[in-house]
């Protein structure tokens, strides 16, 4: 979610102007005129509903990314975040809440620890916070670690301040000597003159080491500079529906630890890096995209670490972008292959089933398939839904499923959808802003030999290749 602090605009979100291919795409609803009632579910046939679980009451704000770890989901929510059992999806339970306020809680976990981005200014860093005006030098933002080796009462055990705080983050394991050790690359941007701890320029991340054995001694070891140049220098209007965005940071980083490699996006530009140094990483190569993207929101490598597939949050995530006036490309995913270390790109791809007015709808997270030989990707796309997409073909990706609801009449009016959908060990796990958590089945041929990959950790921002995944035997009760 593209938020709107450091821009000094109000609220929380940019609010700006076995079955067949053929009866899957049959069933796509192409035209607005087919947009579902309010709350309505639409479903390729090659989909099944498992279970929706409301988010808790205890948790009043809306729900955001989520991580995986054996037998449990994790769950962000602005107001702090949530465990789930997964080990029989059809009967996915709630375990426990913990209510610590600080948006947006994109986070990851790694062993007994669990770590939350804070990307909103808070009067100190405990989960009793307030928020607080950022040109106050006395604000914290940054990441909190929690200990969560008992599922039923996490333990807070230390918080970390940032420059510019933590929008998103994401975890690098240490190797050989280093494993006992993981690094947390830290994701901001936007900063502003009047932000005391926010200076512009901002063209860097920052790089928590975490000792495992003393999670406690966390702290900033590097704040590297992507961007010596300034990066792209956008439009200079930036009203929407505008072109691209200036880099003043990257939103979001994805690391390949296997291959020692990272894609960024950055705002105005997709990038690739070596991060077989983890407090040294270098840009590789670069990409943009002045005339359809606005905003490099997140990045995929595939399986073979050979293509990336990064998204546009055109609008920031609260625009009505799924619709015949803005177009196929704009607000979509492009496919870019790595060839001989550059970044070439494509081809696109975007929903095709056009969103009502009311609904925010745009490309957002998701996470890959485990087809072998195949390129296959889950994504949420807000109110517009969850889409299956394989791109083996990247000139060429095609939809091969969805499930979606009509217009969210539980909330105001582009302020609700899937934020995140991941594929975990058979199923598909939806994390919907205000309706809680969706669990959702495949059944298609070209996908259910997936069915056989079983993994014991998922953070969608450190990907593993399907070889390096550990088995174990999950039912599908």
């Amino acid at each position: 979610m593209f938020t709107p602090r450091r821009k000094g605009l109000s609220g929380r979100f940019l609010v700006v102007a076995g079955v067949a291919a053929a009866m899957v795409l049959s069933a796509v609803p192409a035209q607005a005129a087919d947009i579902p009632a309010p709350g309505e579910i639409v479903m390729s046939p090659n989909v099944e509903h498992v279970t929706n679980i409301p988010k808790p009451a205890t948790l009043t704000d809306i729900h955001t990314d989520m991580a995986f770890q054996g037998d449990y989901a994790y769950v962000g929510n602005y107001s702090g975040f949530s465990i789930y059992d997964v080990r029989k999806p059809k009967r996915t339970s709630l375990v426990s809440s913990v209510v610590c306020p600080g948006g947006q809680m994109d986070m990851a976990v790694y062993g007994n620890l669990l770590f939350g981005a804070v990307d909103s200014s808070r009067n100190n860093d405990s989960c009793s916070s307030t928020s607080q005006s950022a040109s106050v030098k006395e604000s914290w933002e940054g990441i909190r670690i929690f200990d969560i080796s008992d599922k039923k009462n996490p333990k807070y055990v230390k918080a970390v301040e940032t420059n510019c705080g933590s929008h998103t983050l994401t975890l690098l394991p240490g190797k050989g000597r280093d494993r006992d050790n993981v690094y947390v690359y830290i994701s901001s941007y936007s900063p502003s003159a009047s932000f005391p701890d926010c200076q512009p320029p901002h063209d860097k991340i920052s790089i928590v080491k975490v000792p495992l054995r003393d999670p406690a001694a966390a702290a900033v070891v590097a704040t590297p500079n992507l961007f010596p140049d300034g990066g792209n220098p956008g439009e200079p209007t930036q009203q929407y529906p505008y072109r691209t965005s200036a880099t003043t940071g990257c939103h979001d980083i994805t690391v390949f630890p296997e291959k020692n490699m990272a894609a960024g996006a950055c705002m105005g530009e997709g990038i690739l890096m070596d991060v077989s140094d983890p407090v040294n990483p270098k840009v590789t190569a670069t990409a943009r995209d002045d005339e359809n993207f606005a905003f490099w929101h997140s990045a995929t490598f595939n399986n073979a670490g050979t293509k990336v597939v990064f998204t546009d949050e055109l609008g920031g995530g609260s625009a009505a972008t799924c619709n015949e006036a803005i177009g196929p490309n704009r607000g979509a995913n492009a496919y870019y292959d790595i060839e001989d270390g550059r970044l070439v790109f494509k081809g696109y791809f975007k929903i095709s089933r056009h969103q009502a007015d009311t609904e925010n709808c745009v490309a957002h997270n998701g996470s890959l398939i485990p087809v072998k030989g195949k390129d296959i990707m889950v994504q949420a796309w807000y109110q517009g839904g969850i889409s299956v997409v394989d791109f083996t073909d990247s000139t060429n990706p095609q939809e091969i499923a969805f499930f979606e609801r009509g217009p969210d009449s539980t909330a105001p009016a582009l302020s609700g959808g899937f934020w995140s959908a991941y594929y975990y060990n058979g199923y598909i796990y939806g994390s919907d802003f205000n309706l809680g958590l969706d669990v959702l089945k495949i059944n298609d041929p070209r996908t259910n030999k997936a069915n056989g990959v079983k993994v014991d950790i998922l953070n969608a921002q450190t990907q593993a290749s399907y070889r390096e995944y550990g088995h174990s035997d999950h039912g599908d009760d």
